[in-house]
């Protein structure tokens, strides 16, 4: 059964949420955060990712870095920047992107139910981000970004948060890309003491976007116990931070490829691979694959349509019949090289959300060879997969509208 409980929220001041709200410190280079925190003194990006504060040099994994993020967030403190709520409360956090809603409840999750399997994964952490996270988490003694949860609809938790979705809200406001931002507070005692009773008849929470947040918060906690010789289970520690949506409202945009050569191939000897295992189409216009088992390929200034053969795959295999692993199976393993994507360094992959026109200019650059485009990984499969402890390959999935930094920290005591 799931356990959540309310915690004592550290947050911006009404009048500095917009300004202090940033994008999740991975989904940019520590050049683009550099960027989009100029002249803004309060921006939760000198926190998330405090490099930004530091001369170019400095190695982003360095014991200054992580020092200066400490110091950072003491010193938003402060100045009053963000502040900590005097009582243990639930918020309620909705983002708006187009015709896309979702509204999740923020909350801290427990380490045991991670540990435990109560909290599903479906992919592997990567050994360099992981250790990345623990550092960062605690140096701060905090954590600064939430993991993003999703549970089957429940219709009881559904209709208790909209009840408090029709209160005057914490914050509302729209970022530049468009997307509206609204918290509100949950505390009332028997609204939080019936939350927190409906979510423990939910059997299973799932990942959605946050692994190494998550792998993170269970190392530190370990680290924690280790050093406290009257460790209770009940500190803050055991605990990290979370919004949890429900699965009817999740958007899963496809995660594409990029790859910066062909194996020492010439062209034709490429293509000639890989129409072995697809059909190759040429096309006239960029390709967002419509259906399962499509794929788009950009390659010397051209687009294709790449479908795989039928005897390319088992179809009965609930891993292998993905679209991320029919490409890596058939084409970016035997016929580019990249044997392990989570490691190998010749290959990106970029989020749904740029579109395939990231696509051609990361190609046209120069900087990569071949761009690949994918139909996004669905929810169900998701779901289904971690139900069953299957592992997903790295970057099957990329959740939309991510959501916003520095709303909400949950402190570690």
């Amino acid at each position: 059964m799931a356990f959540i409980k309310p915690f004592k929220g550290v947050r911006p001041t009404k009048e500095l949420a917009e300004k202090v709200a940033a994008l999740p410190y991975d989904v940019m280079n520590t050049a683009e955060a550099r960027g989009m925190a100029a002249g803004n003194p309060v921006s939760f990006l000198h926190i998330s990712r405090p490099e930004i504060d530091l001369p170019d040099q400095v190695d982003i994994h360095s014991d200054e870095v992580y020092a200066r993020g400490e110091e950072n967030l003491k010193a938003f403190l402060e100045k009053g920047v963000l502040v900590q709520d005097g009582a243990e409360c639930y918020y309620i956090y909705r983002q708006k992107m187009g015709g896309i809603t979702q509204t999740g409840l923020v909350v801290c999750a427990g380490v045991d139910d991670y540990q435990d399997g109560t909290i599903k994964k479906h992919e592997l952490t990567r050994a360099d981000k992981e250790e990345d996270r623990v550092r960062h988490i605690d140096a701060l003694n905090a954590n600064d970004e939430p993991v993003f949860y999703t549970y089957r609809n429940d219709a009881v938790i559904t209709q208790a948060i909209d009840d408090v979705t029709k209160g005057e809200p914490l914050y509302d406001f729209t970022t530049g890309d468009g997307v509206s931002h609204t918290l509100w507070l949950v505390d009332d005692p028997a609204k939080i003491a019936m939350l927190t009773e409906r979510f423990a008849a939910i059997p299973t929470l799932y990942v959605a976007d946050g692994h190494h947040r998550s792998a993170a918060a269970s190392r530190v906690r370990e680290l924690r116990r280790q050093a406290n010789p009257n460790h209770t289970g009940r500190e803050e520690y055991n605990y990290f931070l979370t919004v949890i949506f429900p699965d009817n409202e999740m958007t899963i945009m496809p995660y594409n490829r990029v790859v910066k050569d062909l194996n020492g191939r010439s062209v034709a000897e490429f293509m000639a691979r890989v129409a072995e295992r697809f059909d190759v189409t040429p096309i006239a216009a960029a390709l967002n694959p419509a259906r399962r088992h499509q794929f788009g390929m950009y390659l010397s200034g051209k687009w294709y349509e790449l479908v795989p053969r039928e005897e390319s795959f088992p179809e009965d295999d609930p891993v292998a019949s993905m679209d991320v692993s029919i490409l890596q199976d058939n084409l970016l393993s035997p016929v580019l090289g990249v044997r392990n994507p989570r490691t190998d360094q010749r290959i990106h992959f970029v989020g749904g959300i740029r579109g395939v026109a990231e696509l051609e200019r990361v190609v046209d650059s120069g900087e990569y060879t071949v761009a690949f485009s994918l139909f996004p990984t669905s929810i169900e499969e998701l779901m289904a997969l971690a139900d069953v402890d299957k592992i997903m390959p790295p970057k099957s999935t990329w959740f939309e509208p991510k959501l916003r930094s520095g709303l909400f920290v949950h402190l570690l005591d």
